[in-house]
């Protein structure tokens, strides 16, 4: 099992799109009573090797737990941390090992480009290799950069599989434009990919945006601003989309990473 963690330097406001599938793991049900609200988010807690799925009350529990460790480490607000896990099925948790890995890689984030590839490689299962992009581009006169990683792989076991993806941005835009975005971008991106035309219980795909890079407010989708910033998401989305299809079975500003070891089809909406 391994822990990842992503963490903004500055509280960001979210958005995401999950699993059409009628069960949902516990950590989508965390994260979408977040990312649904008016919330900032602070950090994304990420594990590979148990799904949190089909756990029940004891599941919710270990979400709760979980967040309230990285918050403390954070000093930020439990309701301010998203969750994601991938891996076995009906397992629970080792929340004692989740919470020491959150308590080690809280004290060693960095901003570099191997503290991303550690993160990018702490969250695959059956992935065969890491998945991630970054890239810059201008909005306004100020140079916007996002970075991404995913993981996701043809469900060749009913008890190993997901398609996680997250996505960070210091970019400065409503709420309300980042969900639309996504939503939008997804159609003809990741809800494209389909290796065996299964979903997930914890399909998930995550965006956050911190607004660092101080440009102005993107509040109107019929200005250039969000033209452009739509055009670059999707670049990001469908060259993650591809790597996944690809697979087959098998760093932004602003935003900190870190991974340390504790011991597909997709559709959302």
């Amino acid at each position: 099992m391994s822990v990842a963690l992503a963490a903004s330097t500055a509280p960001a406001i979210s958005a995401g799109v999950y699993t059409t599938n009628l069960v949902k793991a516990a950590p989508v049900l965390w994260d979408r009573k977040i990312t649904d609200s008016e919330v900032d988010v602070n950090a994304i807690v990420i594990n590979s090797g148990i799904a949190n799925a089909c756990t029940k009350d004891e599941g919710m529990e270990y979400c709760k737990q979980s967040a309230k460790k990285a918050a403390s480490e954070l000093g930020a607000e439990e309701n301010s941390i998203l969750l994601a896990s991938t891996g076995v099925i009906g397992m629970q948790l080792p929340i004692d090992k989740i919470c020491a890995g959150i308590e080690s890689l809280s004290d060693s984030l960095k901003q570099s480009e191997k503290a991303a590839n550690e993160a990018a490689k702490a969250i695959m299962t059956t992935d065969t290799v890491s998945k991630e992009i970054a890239i810059e581009f201008e909005i306004s006169g100020k140079t916007v950069k996002m970075g991404a990683m995913c993981k996701g792989s043809g469900m060749i076991h009913p008890n190993m599989c997901t398609m996680l993806g997250f996505i960070t941005t210091d970019v400065n835009i409503s709420k309300e434009l980042l969900l639309k975005a996504l939503r939008e971008d997804v159609v003809d991106t990741f809800n494209m990919v389909s290796v065996d035309g299964d979903t997930s219980t914890n399909d998930s795909l995550i965006i956050l945006a911190n607004g660092l890079v101080e440009n102005e407010k993107i509040v109107d989708e019929n200005s250039e601003d969000y033209k452009v910033f739509k055009s670059n998401l999707n670049f990001v989305t469908t060259a993650l989309s591809k790597m996944i299809a690809g697979d087959g079975e098998g760093a932004t500003a602003g935003f900190m990473l870190g991974a340390e070891a504790v011991q597909v089809g997709t559709r959302f909406v």
